[in-house]
């Protein structure tokens, strides 16, 4: 679903605006399909109102199918155009006692329904259909939201680094990834991710001081366990810091620790960064010993290296190295230890780990801000929190 916003009063969360798009459309049942959501304040809604039906004023809700006329058949899968105020949504929701939430939900199952097809202007009978119609997905949203708080849906942490590494190229102050992590937080991340290299490639000590400030969800410092940058860590004090390897001519982190063969070293670490009230997280590859070593240091949360398998070349050698993260998830949540996963992943490899419950979080960056230059950060986190959350 495209979403525009362009009203300022009575306006809701674009986040709010998603997260009831996507309850509805899942309640509706229908497969996939093209809408357009556009949504307005009252005398934009009155321009089209006057333009489109002749009708003087705003209203709360127009629909506009694509389904209709000479050419409804050229693409099946495009339904149309719902337009909402937000204006009207809120004086209605006020006189009714409900959230504005509540009565956006309901202007957009409407307007819907009228794309599929559902009127409510010409008889009795329809009117009786369209309505029962609303009853039904407004049921259906409350059983699923039921379900939903049952079960554990996995988050997404999107990593910001490429930002600052678009911005070094040129040693200038933009793009900003402040303003990127600000972007994908009101797209649905849960969590930002930066990498504070030794060498300062592409995040900065300002940009790591910054965040902390304006994160809202949760900020993760990927980090050497290095003096230098532990002393950092403890000055910030991030709710979150990941422990990775890290070689000053790799492009991006190669593999996971050595958590094994380090114990002794990482066990200190991890016990100085836990005096400064942080969770931490060990970056290894899907080892058993590795995972039981992460154990015995003491570390809060694993998270599981992808690299290897989104980097296979063949169906069968993607399989098993897959089957190999299943089992070391399995076991992290059974030693007691939280469980993510990144590095690699995307929008086509990220779809083969639907229904692995012992991942809580996903972590993700190149390929959404590789999305992003084609089609904005704002769309491209949404989209990836989408799939995210189908897992």
């Amino acid at each position: 679903m495209e979403i525009q916003i362009n009203n300022q009063q009575n306006r809701i969360d674009p986040a709010e605006i998603w997260k009831i798009s996507r309850q509805v459309l899942k309640a509706l049942r229908i497969g996939e399909g093209e809408v357009s959501l556009l949504v307005v304040g009252d005398q934009a809604m009155a321009r089209y109102n006057q333009r489109y039906l002749g009708r003087r004023g705003p209203t709360n809700v127009l629909a506009f199918s694509m389904q209709e006329g000479l050419f409804s058949e050229i693409n099946p899968h495009l339904w149309g155009d719902v337009v909402i105020s937000t204006e009207t949504a809120g004086r209605e929701a006020r006189e009714a006692g409900i959230s504005i939430n509540q009565r956006f939900q309901f202007l957009l199952i409407h307007g819907l329904l009228h794309l599929l097809g559902y009127d409510h202007e010409y008889s009795e009978s329809e009117t009786r259909r369209m309505e029962a119609k609303t009853e039904e997905v407004m049921a259906r949203i409350e059983t699923d939201n039921k379900e939903d708080t049952n079960m554990q849906i996995p988050r997404l942490a999107v990593n910001v680094d490429h930002i600052a590494t678009v911005r070094q190229a040129r040693k200038i102050n933009e793009p900003d990834p402040v303003i990127a992590a600000g972007i994908a937080e009101l797209a649905g991340a849960e969590g930002i991710i930066v990498h504070l290299r030794e060498d300062r490639r592409h995040i900065q000590d300002r940009d790591l001081f910054m965040l902390k400030e304006t994160v809202k969800t949760k900020l993760n410092l990927e980090m050497a366990a290095a003096e230098e940058i532990i002393r950092i860590a403890l000055k910030v004090r991030p709710p979150m810091v990941t422990l990775v390897p890290e070689k000053r001519q790799e492009l991006t982190t190669e593999g996971g620790l050595d958590v094994r063969g380090h114990r002794k070293a990482l066990k200190e670490t991890v016990k100085r960064l836990h005096k400064g009230k942080m969770a931490v997280s060990l970056f290894v590859d899907a080892d058993p010993e590795q995972i039981r070593a992460s154990k015995e240091v003491g570390a809060d949360i694993i998270e599981l290296h992808t690299g290897h398998y989104a980097e296979a070349k063949k169906e069968k050698e993607a399989q098993r190295l897959f089957e190999r993260i299943v089992a070391g998830a399995e076991l992290g949540a059974r030693l007691d230890l939280k469980v993510s996963a990144g590095h690699g992943l995307n929008y086509i490899n990220i779809r083969r780990f639907q229904g692995l419950e012992a991942i809580e979080e996903y972590s993700i960056g190149h390929s959404i801000i590789a999305r992003a230059v084609y089609v904005g950060l704002d769309q491209a986190v949404r989209e990836m929190v989408a799939l995210v959350e189908q897992l």
